[in-house]
């Protein structure tokens, strides 16, 4: 056994020295944790745990992080993950791009994205840059990479952070070619809308699609192409990856066997992601549909809501919309689009016509929830339990006779 070691990730430089330390085997295992959820715990010892349940002060041998999930579609859970598979990740995405670089930090290193920024470094010997702590903005951004000495840079951001980038590019020219310098901005952790992707390219951004989880030691599918030994296989309608960056499981054994299988001896991670495998001569390439357990019935007829945002994300406007489900007394449930961007007049009904052209009728948003902001998780993707909160709490909220309304407080 390996001792485990709580520790404040809000620092990563301190998280830096201790991810070499475990990834080496000198040091204890870590589990980073935001500093709002540390407690009153001393760091380094076994802590009664603020989402549930205690943290042990042990894990097995191999295991050199943990990692929380963010919860954003249910309950968090703690992923285990060796050095061998967080460094086999690392090999993975380096042999994609093309070569070792310079990293820019700008995401929270209890997460997986952040702490693989730092995993990557490592391997190729390079210091990465973190940018500002706080709200993410396009002129802190600018003013981190500023600081970059590599030939080739690196990035790891998520949707809104890009959206904030493109829209401040599209009016600043010296943002446009300081992110333009960037060989690649992975862009992951939750689907990346095509229209936004079309507007990043348009201004010269290198942006990469990836695909992964903390089960996968972050992302292992660039551009819907397995990225180093990493194998997709489609069982059922539902994705399964192997190869060496899987996560040894979870640290809790009921859960990992759950999630995770052995087939002929292969060991796979059953993703829960609806999706696809095709072949084409050599190239396999992968497509991701959405949660499989994203789905309502309304009015009889399945919903994928995951589908729904898509298409709902391809109107000008509503890139960075998300759509949660609403209980309805007539249809049971309904999709509901929430947006922090203005809402112009007509606009639910160009929604509906969209979103029923693609899907059907009965996907067809019931409303358009208009909040001041949207609120995110730490890693910047959406919280979509606290929205569904947000909308059932909702008190009688008044219409504006276009179906966009606003929450009560």
């Amino acid at each position: 056994m390996r001792r485990l070691e709580v520790i404040d990730g809000s620092n990563p430089h301190t998280v830096g020295i201790a991810l070499r330390a475990a990834l080496s085997r000198e040091g204890p295992a870590i589990l980073p944790r935001e500093r709002a959820k540390l407690g009153e715990t001393a760091l380094g010892e076994a802590a009664p745990d603020a989402i549930g349940g205690d943290v042990p002060d042990e894990v097995a041998l191999p295991v050199a992080l943990v990692v929380e999930t963010s919860g954003s579609s249910g309950a968090p859970k703690r992923v285990a993950l060796s050095a061998d598979a967080l460094l086999a990740s690392a090999a993975g995405s380096e042999s994609a791009l093309g070569g070792p670089g310079q990293w820019l930090l700008a995401l929270p290193t209890h997460y997986v994205a952040g702490i693989q920024v730092l995993v990557r470094s490592i391997a190729a010997g390079t210091t990465p840059v973190v940018a500002s702590a706080g709200r993410f903005t396009a002129h802190g951004f600018v003013d981190a990479a500023a600081e970059l000495e590599h030939p080739v840079r690196y990035t790891s951001i998520v949707p809104v952070q890009l959206a904030r980038l493109v829209e401040a590019a599209e009016r600043a020219p010296e943002i446009r070619s300081a992110v333009a310098r960037f060989d690649a901005l992975l862009v992951g952790g939750q689907a990346l809308s095509p229209a936004l992707a079309e507007r990043a390219r348009a201004l010269g951004f290198r942006v990469v699609r990836t695909y992964g989880s903390s089960e996968t030691a972050g992302g292992c599918v660039y551009d819907g192409l397995p990225i180093g030994r990493t194998v997709v296989r489609e069982r059922g309608g539902e994705l399964q990856i192997s190869g060496p960056s899987l996560a040894e499981g979870y640290l809790d054994p009921e859960l990992t066997a759950e999630r995770f299988l052995v087939d002929e001896g292969v060991r796979w991670y059953r993703t829960g992601d609806a999706g696809s495998v095709t072949e084409t001569g050599d190239a396999v390439h992968v497509q991701v549909s959405g949660r499989l357990d994203n789905v309502i019935i309304s009015g009889g007829v399945k919903v994928a809501l995951d589908r729904v945002e898509r298409l709902v994300q391809a109107v000008p406007g509503f890139e960075q919309a998300v759509v949660v489900a609403r209980d309805s007394e007539e249809w049971g449930q309904v999709p509901v689009v929430v947006t922090d961007a203005r809402v112009p007049v007509g606009a639910l009904w160009r929604l509906r016509d969209a979103v029923a052209e693609g899907a059907g009728r009965a996907a067809a948003p019931d409303e358009i929830v208009e909040l001041e902001r949207l609120p995110r998780l730490a890693s910047g993707k959406p919280d979509r339990v606290g929205l569904t909160r947000t909308l059932t709490a909702s008190a009688g909220p008044g219409s504006d006779g276009d179906g966009v309304t606003e929450p009560g407080p």
